[in-house]
């Protein structure tokens, strides 16, 4: 089981994202957050390939295809589900992620 936390930035609205695959190809994806949008979009990925999902142009992504219907742009929760789903299908190491934002 791989687990990702999301802290999105200024919205503050937490998501965690479990990830559990029994055969590298498959991924079964839960999805909890504060955010109704990111909550929705939950619901069309309970289950997604992991070649299509991770593999995709971000077009063709079954992550960001649902993301599009129902998130802003700038939402960093899209990402943090495929690099879940890589992790748990073992297409890529778990590996923290981080986007820093500052003024100079």
């Amino acid at each position: 089981m791989i687990v990702v936390e999301v802290d999105p930035g200024i919205c503050g609205l937490m998501s965690k994202i479990t990830v559990n695959s029994n055969d590298e190809k498959t991924a079964a994806v839960d999805i909890t957050s504060d955010c109704p949008a990111v909550k929705a979009m939950g619901e069309d990925l309970k289950e997604v390939d992991s070649r299509k999902g991770c593999l995709s142009r971000i077009g063709g992504s079954p992550v960001y295809i649902a993301a599009g219907k129902r998130c802003h742009a700038a939402c960093p929760v899209p990402m943090a589900i495929i690099k879940g789903i890589e992790a748990a299908c073992g297409l890529a190491i778990p590996k923290d992620v981080t986007i820093k934002i500052y003024k100079e």
